[in-house]
């Protein structure tokens, strides 16, 4: 049975980690190891994003259906990780209703005013809150981890990179591994040791 499994990773095109994205995909097709991965780099069709007008909740609330349909998150650790403030840009919580917000991608008509006019906080059994001032990659980690999923992560080296994790992923400093290592020839190939632990393939 296929296992539906969330890649959370910095997608920036030249100092991001989509080479570790692409090896989970290529990995997750085989016949042994059936894996739906699902990774904000390929919106599905009717994905929020195509709305001239999505904004930062918006996609946060789809990242957050998006884990929960999910049984395991997959947290992709690169040397920039921390610093990346995508999504962070909400003003809500210092401005409140009226604030200005800068649309998704769509931006080129510059700040409109936010369309949230109120904000309830979550309870403890509900999604983590989309109005927030998060980054995406702090947001889906919040959510994967308020919704008990099983978390996994791994550093885009061949080494154990403590300095790239996050201030938010502290706590999981101990289970963090190095995606990369070498073979019998020398070259640099996926280790999916932790990860098929995690999802129960050993």
């Amino acid at each position: 049975m296929s296992k539906r499994v969330y890649i959370s990773a910095d997608y920036e095109e030249n100092s991001g980690d989509r080479d570790v994205v692409e090896e989970l995909h290529r990995w997750g097709e085989d016949d042994l190891h059936k894996v739906d991965y699902v990774d904000t780099a390929s919106s599905p069709a009717g994905s929020v994003s195509e709305n001239p007008d999505c904004r930062a909740c918006d996609l946060k609330r789809e990242f957050n259906d998006r884990i929960n349909a999910s049984s395991a998150v997959i947290f992709v650790v690169g040397d920039k990780t921390a610093i990346r403030a995508a999504g962070s840009g909400c003003r809500w919580t210092i401005d409140g209703p009226g604030c200005s917000c800068t649309p998704y991608k769509h931006n080129s008509g510059g700040t409109k005013a936010c369309k949230v006019s109120n904000v309830v906080e979550p309870g403890p059994h509900d999604d983590y809150g989309e109005v927030n001032s998060l980054s995406y990659l702090q947001h889906e980690f919040e959510q994967a981890k308020k919704k008990g999923k099983t978390i996994i992560i791994v550093y885009n080296s061949l080494y154990k990179q403590v300095k790239w994790l996050p201030a938010y992923m502290c706590d999981y400093e101990s289970d963090a591994r190095p995606f990369w290592k070498k073979d019998e020839c020398g070259r640099k190939v996926g280790d999916y040791t932790c990860i098929k632990q995690a999802l129960g393939y050993e």
